[in-house]
């Protein structure tokens, strides 16, 4: 039981399992994530703490999968992908033109990995493996995004 619930997780509820672009796919297993994350907004300190929490047992639930499939960050594992969008929306409102920028921009920086994406890639093993690229490339797309609301685009 303890295992099944554990891949429920680390497989974005089932999405990562799906045999094609399982990333893009798990991404997608975020959006119900970031309507929480709209909600706790409202309360100060909530939203931080709930990405640092979401991000924690990201890096747990990532490692036991790993130690599960005995693979080591098997592309069934979308919970990364899950948190990365998490934080790629966390720094603009959430509208239907958001989502979908969103969505675009931390695939891209997800897939293409530039320097600083890589690096934590290459750096880090295990869980944090696993988690660290993604919030990274979260982290620049929520940059970006949030440049693109200053500047009127968005």
């Amino acid at each position: 039981m303890r295992e099944k619930m554990i891949l429920f997780l680390a497989t974005g509820f089932g999405l990562g399992r799906i045999p094609v672009a399982p990333g893009t796919f798990g991404t997608l297993s975020g959006i119900p994530l970031i309507f929480v994350m709209e909600r706790l907004a409202d309360f100060p300190g909530m939203l931080a703490f709930f990405m640092v929490a979401l991000i924690l047992a990201g890096v747990w639930i990532a490692h036991e999968a790993e130690l599960i499939l005995d693979c080591k960050d098997p592309g069934c594992i979308v919970i990364d992908e899950m948190a990365g969008y998490c934080v790629a929306m966390s720094l603009v409102p959430t509208t239907p033109l958001t989502l979908v920028a969103g969505f675009a921009a931390f695939r891209c920086f997800d897939i293409l990995k530039p320097l600083p994406v890589r690096w934590f890639e290459k750096t880090f093993a295990g869980g944090a493996g696993v988690m660290l690229d993604d919030i990274m490339a979260g982290g620049l797309a929520a940059l970006l995004l949030k440049l693109m609301v200053l500047a009127g685009i968005l």
